[in-house]
């Protein structure tokens, strides 16, 4: 199917393509860092800010998504942030064989909070029945066998693989090696989502640094999407962060840097 979509994409070069994608991950921050990056003047947003083509649209072809973007002049730049993109396992290599110089951006949250948040928007959505402790638990029997279905065939939409990944989602460093294999680390931007909370201009900066654009100052700060939950217990929270603890590790040690949480 990639092949045929690359086949595709020549036929109209006219149309759009994205500068910049910010791949999650989900409830990190990733539309308000988006919200910020469009009030810059020289970057124009996409027709929306989840497109979701290469996870739940790939179906409809590489030119549905050029139409996704209005074609830039020289100085303007455009792109997206689909957050199922990072934990998607199809993602990566799709984005690499359609877009091979396309720079991306992560965000991480500690994931003990996303976690806890992701829990909560399922909730909200109508999506999730079981308490907190009980969809923890059922997670990996909800998920058995759906990523090895996904790998085996390309037109396999998994439910659970999408909404029940409150623990999954937050084992980061899995998903930055799965993109490392197809992006040099140069390409790829990786931030902790704390650091766009506490400084969003500072963060913002860093992340037009990255895609070569000048420096902006922020005229809203609106934190996006955020959601509230309830107090969550202690133990849990105690539980969550013992099982993330060597994850979080093994990520710091991949990057080489060090993380908030």
């Amino acid at each position: 199917m990639v092949q045929e979509l690359i086949d595709v994409s020549g036929e109209n070069s006219v149309k759009g393509q994205p500068d910049f994608i910010i791949i999650g991950a989900q409830k990190c921050g990733t539309t308000s860092l988006y919200q910020y990056l469009i009030q810059h003047p020289q970057i124009l947003p996409a027709s929306q800010k989840e497109v979701h083509f290469f996870d739940l649209n790939f179906v409809r072809g590489v030119d549905w998504y050029r139409q996704q973007f209005q074609p830039v002049s020289q100085g303007l730049i455009t792109g997206e942030a689909s957050p199922y993109y990072i934990f998607h396992p199809l993602v990566a290599e799709r984005v690499y064989k359609l877009f091979p110089q396309v720079k991306l951006i992560a965000l991480l949250r500690n994931p003990v909070e996303r976690a806890i948040s992701h829990y909560y928007h399922e909730v909200r959505l109508g999506c999730e029945k079981l308490g907190l402790l009980d969809a923890i638990a059922q997670e990996f029997a909800r998920l058995k066998e759906e990523t090895a279905k996904m790998l085996a065939d390309a037109n396999y939409y998994s439910y659970n693989h999408q909404h029940y990944t409150y623990l999954s989602r937050g084992i980061y460093v899995e998903q930055l090696k799965n993109w490392r294999q197809f992006f040099p680390k140069e390409q790829l931007l990786v931030l902790p989502s704390e650091e766009l909370y506490n400084q969003p201009n500072q963060v913002l900066n860093q992340v037009l640094e990255f895609l070569q654009l000048p420096s902006y100052q922020l005229t809203q700060y609106d934190k996006y999407n955020s959601g509230e939950y309830p107090e969550i217990k202690p133990e849990i929270r105690q539980q969550l962060q013992e099982y993330f603890q060597p994850y979080n590790q093994q990520l710091e040690e991949f990057l080489g840097v060090k993380f908030p949480w």
